[in-house]
């Protein structure tokens, strides 16, 4: 078995929580190391595919109206975002990468999509793309926006 010392195994709900501190710990750490708190480290990865409307980024960040507004005031001074008009609405905008926007998010994707995959350095390949598998499927199941590209169409 591999765990721990008096370590007890983990059901699916433990392993998931524990799971999910662990990979928040290091999207927290490599957004540090960005100097991008980590709400500008997911706006700007979320941002990578294409421009987004206000409405749209509240909904992937999980953010009310005036907490988004900030974020993006707050983005838009550090030169990585832009506000341009919404070509389908000329009342909404919506919020793009500027260069050193989309220079920052690259590498930032990059470096973080690196340490996670390091996480899992002692699985070998065939149970990494199962356990990517069940955890797409997981994620499908409870439409969870697209948040973090995969690595091929970044």
């Amino acid at each position: 078995m591999d765990m721990a010392k008096g370590e007890q195994p983990a059901g699916f709900a433990a392993a998931l929580v524990r799971t999910a501190f662990l990979v928040q710990a290091v999207y927290t750490e490599a957004s540090r190391e960005y100097g991008l708190p980590v709400q500008q480290a997911q706006l700007v990865c979320v941002l990578m595919a294409q421009p987004r409307g206000m409405s749209e980024l509240s909904t992937m960040l999980g953010l009310e109206k005036s907490s988004l507004t900030g974020l993006v005031d707050r983005a838009e001074r550090r030169g990585l975002v832009r506000r341009e008009p919404d070509p389908q609405d000329r009342r909404a905008v919506r919020v793009a990468l500027t260069v050193d926007g989309s220079t920052v998010a690259g590498d930032f994707y990059a470096d973080t999509t690196a340490r996670m995959e390091a996480l899992a350095d002692g699985i070998g390949p065939a149970e990494r793309d199962r356990l990517a598998a069940v955890l797409r499927r997981v994620v499908r199941a409870n439409e969870v926006p697209v948040v973090f590209m995969e690595p091929k169409s970044a």
